[in-house]
């Protein structure tokens, strides 16, 4: 088996200091790209993964096989569903459930290039079964820039025997993976071991070859900056006394409720707002600001439970 392959398979509170310049922070138009994730299929996939953090992996299992049966139309449940079983090494688990997922959302490229990687992985003999790489190249079509399917796609051509070939695809991936993106690390020994087993040098290349810049849309929303005062303002603020600081951010949180107040349809301050009650240690007011924004957007419900998930908003 490749190489390539292998690796694969390794793939109410007071506000402390920290806290108090992480929310400071969060008023500037920084790029900090807290948990950003696109390995996994964004979306509900994190988002389920998150909600079942403290619950024991058969009662995950067993909730969203439940979920499933209660919304056998919804290709949310079947790709939490598929997520769950792939954590769990239930290969061909993930692989059926991601199969109900595509068949009912197949326009998302995620989906796909999830369906494939569940199964290569749950081959025992082929390393890249014909029925992956059609996911991948499914997923290829529909988003060229897929980094799952482009990583796999490129392991195929290590494993066909080309290995130069393979290395400069993943480099191309390389160059177009945002910065603290979960597989960067994992794509550079991968990279770094192909050479070494063929010979091929990367070192200098692989130490000129940056990840870009994260874009702001590519942010989780709870992580994303909240417009505020300038970086100089920010800066002085930083000089002041705690009481001080605590005085100015409250103040700035209170300016996000206001601006709620006149617009509560903006979905994406009612997620910043519980991120900054949540920082602020005051869990109760993050609660209140999550039913808050439910019963303004019930459409938006989902999200809205999500993103409070994601942050550790009690009751999401």
């Amino acid at each position: 088996m490749s190489e390539s392959k292998e690796m694969v398979k390794g793939t109410g509170r007071g506000m402390t200091g920290t806290n108090r310049a992480i929310l400071i922070a969060a008023f500037i138009l920084l790029a900090g790209a807290v948990g950003y994730a696109i390995w996994r299929d964004t979306g509900p996939t994190a988002l389920d993964r998150a909600a079942q953090a403290s619950t024991a992996p058969s009662d995950q299992i067993a909730e969203l096989e439940a979920r499933t049966k209660r919304e056998p139309n919804s290709a949310d449940a079947w790709t939490a569903l598929g997520a769950a079983k792939f954590d769990l090494s239930d290969f061909s688990g993930a692989a059926a459930a991601y199969e109900k997922a595509v068949a009912l959302s197949p326009e998302s490229a995620g989906l796909w290039s999830a369906l494939g990687e569940a199964r290569v992985m749950g081959s025992d003999s082929d390393p890249m079964p014909d029925a992956a790489l059609t996911a991948f190249d499914k997923a290829v079509a529909l988003d060229a820039k897929d980094p799952r399917a482009r990583y796999f796609l490129a392991v195929k051509k290590d494993i066909g025997g080309d290995h130069r070939g393979a290395i400069e695809d993943w480099f191309a991936l390389l160059a177009d993976t945002p910065q603290g993106a979960p597989w960067e690390a994992d794509l550079r020994r991968t990279i770094e071991q192909v050479g070494q087993i063929h010979k091929i040098d990367v070192t200098a290349r692989l130490a000129n070859t940056q990840a870009r810049p994260l874009t702001a849309n590519e942010m989780p929303v709870a992580a994303r900056a909240i417009p505020g005062p300038s970086r100089a303002d920010m800066e002085a603020a930083s000089q002041l006394p705690k009481g001080q600081q605590d005085q100015m951010i409250e103040g700035m949180v209170s300016g996000l409720e206001s601006k709620l107040k006149a617009n509560p349809a903006d979905v994406d301050r009612w997620i910043m707002l519980m991120r900054s009650r949540m920082t602020l240690g005051e869990t109760a007011k993050a609660a209140q600001a999550l039913k808050d924004g439910i019963a303004a957007n019930p459409a938006a419900a989902g999200r809205l439970k999500g993103q409070a998930q994601l942050l550790g908003v009690p009751g999401a």
